[in-house]
């Protein structure tokens, strides 16, 4: 083989694979110039050994015998201890990762895990304690060495210097397969039965990204299974084996009516291979519901959470038995005997049925002196205080419990926010709660309860929306300011075009539609410089909404390339871009009445409507944008028509005088009439502001609806908080801490 051949490896191990054809699936195994021969007696052994030196000999390839080992019942092949046990790390890997040092950068990062990576399937479990690890090499992430990337880092050593023999793989044996999924990786082991026990081949991980995390836990677990499979397709392929997975709906898996989409394909993939799916209950189905799980932290806030929202914080036969006791008798009452506005009260109707006089019961607190006003209709039961209520008639009545004060809040939890409770208003809270129990002030703590509950809030808000002070921002020369906007989707047109790219300057009013393929960033930066930048020069500010294209870093830089100041809408007040959106509806009106049936044609007609736009007097300014931007009024096809003389100058002087004494006189014009109309415009807007005004350290909610695919925005809560307000930035824009106070 010649030398500086580029390919020289791949052109190596095509040699060596021909020499050795027929006898790498039966005496030894190639890797380029690495020969492993095998025998399962020493006869068979010896026989293996001529085989392959014969074919050596015949293609004339020669063999260094220093490095050669004969008749060995252990040796070590490409990192890997070979034994008739099985397949183990070699040891002086294990030394290297014993002495590798913290890694200080990313290079030295990916070094280590490029070795640990190669050892994986001894690992089980890799990929979850390899994350954090992954997670520092991803692109623009600091590198941040923390307590969780050391112990990840800990971890992988461990794991790898007690890494497990695996066995090898038999081809007259079934292949079990164990699948597991969960909210952050996949798992299987590939194992087969030897004798009765189970031996294992091979683990396989693999964390979730983003958008695998949003899967059901049925896709999440058909996940698992397919990317298994594809995983060890080299040992499954053409044999049947044995799947098992904790997820039982799969055992219908290939039986699913009608599939669609992804699940469609995946179930499509899956029937290439011969397999019986069989359930295991999750107890049984330790080996790969580990690969897949990640152990939290005791105080991670996902699982608590999660916990919290399904009712789940302890076992419910734990929970009753727990809310029973706490409720006996004999607790009520040790709970009122502490209470001190009811202490007195229960002592005396223990001791006695007699009521106390007024000088006895001066002393005591309001709260009791009301109680004691209840005297005649306070009883007790099993040494519990009871209210009995008659109606007016008396023909029922009800006995409400005299409430301990420490016992309010589980009552009110239990009574409004619990699923029986409803989270109902102050009335049917009241009425739920009266019904069964009774103590001083009741109705203020419902009302105060009611009003300071923060999944009420979160859903149903306050009751009007606080709406700010218009604020104005006026320009007084051309292009100091300029907006622009993205008008679509429209239907796609004969050109390819689904996108109108609106710019338009804040003085002159003068507009730029320009229809587009697509909306990318680098489409809106480069028809940006190609349709305004090139003609009227560099804007000094450029105004946006806060879509992703105009916020990407691609147009940031541009914008910092130019020099251009980039200002964005507050969210969810696109009146703050109030010309353009308003320029975006005029566009639609002319070209609905002008669009052809098929609607293929929309961008044929926007160059004759910014004609017509741009010749037309604007209301703010009450000139024509082409009199705001060049002085002149333009020349319309009607002037043709019918005939209108021009007035032409005597010379260029002339006209350059008369250019610039009407250009100063339209613009005095214009900004007058500009301030007049946001002085107008203002009033009407302000009449339906609330003016409400924060101060630093006030709880507020926030609006926020969020639109997320398959899930209905009629039964999301859109309100977030309550937040705390830190900074005041101006009359209508404040700065809030975004870790809501707990109730």
């Amino acid at each position: 083989m010649p030398f500086g051949l580029c390919n020289a490896p791949a052109t190596f191990e095509r040699l060596m694979e021909t020499v050795l054809r027929g006898l790498t699936s039966e005496a030894c195994l190639v890797y380029l110039d690495d020969i492993i021969i095998v025998g399962r007696t020493f006869q068979e052994h010896l026989n293996n050994i001529r085989k392959v030196f014969q074919r050596l000999q015949k293609a004339n390839l020669k063999l260094s015998p220093k490095k050669c080992r004969f008749f060995r019942k252990e040796v070590s092949y490409l990192g890997h201890i070979i034994s008739a046990d099985g397949v183990k790390t070699d040891p002086e890997k294990k030394k290297t990762v014993v002495d590798w040092p913290r890694p200080e950068t990313v290079h030295d990062l990916r070094s280590f895990l490029g070795l640990c990576t190669y050892y994986r399937r001894f690992v089980r479990n890799f990929s979850a304690i390899a994350r954090p690890l992954h997670k520092l090499t991803e692109a623009r992430t600091n590198f941040n060495w923390t307590e969780e990337c050391e112990k990840s880092f800990n971890s992988l050593k461990q794991a790898l210097i007690t890494s497990p023999v695996l066995t090898y793989p038999r081809t007259d044996k079934e292949f079990i397969l164990d699948t597991d999924a969960s909210n952050e990786g996949i798992g299987a082991v590939l194992s087969q039965k030897t004798g009765n026990e189970e031996c294992v081949i091979a683990y396989f991980s693999k964390s979730l990204g983003k958008p695998e995390r949003n899967y059901c836990v049925t896709r999440k677990e058909l996940l698992a299974i397919v990317k298994s499979i594809e995983h060890f397709h080299h040992y499954l392929y053409g044999r049947k084996f044995l799947l098992r997975t904790d997820h039982a709906s799969l055992r219908w898996l290939l039986n699913f009516r009608e599939p669609e989409g992804q699940i469609a394909r995946w179930i499509q993939r899956l029937q290439e291979y011969d397999f019986e799916i069989q359930h295991r209950k999750g107890t049984s189905h330790g080996n790969a519901d580990a690969l897949s799980r990640r152990p939290c932290k005791e105080n991670c806030k996902h699982c608590t959470n999660a916990e919290k929202k399904f009712g789940m914080e302890t076992d419910i036969s734990v929970k009753v038995l727990t809310t029973e006791d706490a409720w006996s008798s004999s607790e009520v009452q040790k709970a009122q005997l502490e209470d001190p506005a009811i202490k007195p009260i229960l002592e005396r109707k223990l001791n006695s049925e007699d009521r106390p006089s007024w000088q006895e019961i001066a002393p005591e607190s309001p709260a009791t002196k009301r109680y004691w006003a209840l005297w005649d209709s306070l009883h007790l039961k099993n040494g519990v205080l009871y209210r009995k209520w008659e109606s007016d008639d008396g023909s029922s009545c009800r006995w409400q419990l005299i409430l301990p004060k420490s016992r309010i809040q589980e009552v009110l939890r239990e009574t409004h926010d619990s699923a029986s409770g409803g989270h109902f208003g102050v009335m049917k809270t009241l009425s739920k709660t009266r019904e069964r129990f009774y103590w001083d002030r009741l109705r203020a703590d419902v009302e105060k309860w009611c009003r300071e509950c923060h999944a009420c809030g979160a859903r149903k808000g306050p009751k009007t929306r606080t709406k700010g002070r218009l604020q104005r921002y006026n320009v007084g020369a051309p292009f100091e300011r300029m907006a622009l906007d993205i008008l679509g989707p429209l239907p796609v047109t004969t050109k390819g075009n689904r996108y109108v790219l609106v710019l338009m300057d804040y003085f002159t009013k003068w507009p730029e539609a320009i229809p587009i393929p697509d909306q990318e960033a680098s489409t809106v930066a480069e028809e940006l410089i190609r349709a305004w930048i090139s003609r009227y020069g560099v804007p000094m500010i450029l105004h946006s909404d806060q879509g992703t294209n105009f916020n990407s870093a691609l147009f940031t830089e541009l914008c910092k390339l130019l020099g251009i100041l980039k200002t964005r809408t507050t969210a969810l007040h696109p009146e703050s871009d109030g010309m353009v959106e308003r320029f975006n509806r005029t566009i639609l009106n002319h070209l609905s009445l002008f669009v052809s049936k098929n609607q293929t044609d929309w961008d044929a007609h926007l160059p004759l409507f910014l004609l017509a736009y741009r010749s037309a007097d604007h209301e703010a300014t009450g000139c024509t944008p082409a009199d705001m931007l060049f002085g002149r009024t333009l020349r319309l096809p009607c002037d043709i028509l019918f005939g209108r003389p021009s007035d032409t100058p005597s010379s260029p002087n002339e006209y350059l005088n008369n250019l610039e004494a009407r250009l100063e006189s339209v613009h005095a014009f214009a900004r007058e009439r500009i301030k007049l109309t946001s002085e107008r415009m203002k009033t009407r807007y302000d009449s339906g502001a609330t003016g409400h005004h924060f101060k630093e350290g006030d709880q507020v909610w926030m609006y926020n609806p969020k639109r997320r695919r398959g899930l209905s925005p009629k039964l999301q809560q859109n309100w977030e908080g309550p937040y705390t307000i830190v900074k005041k930035l101006n009359d209508v824009i404040y700065r809030v801490h975004l870790t809501p106070s707990q109730k």
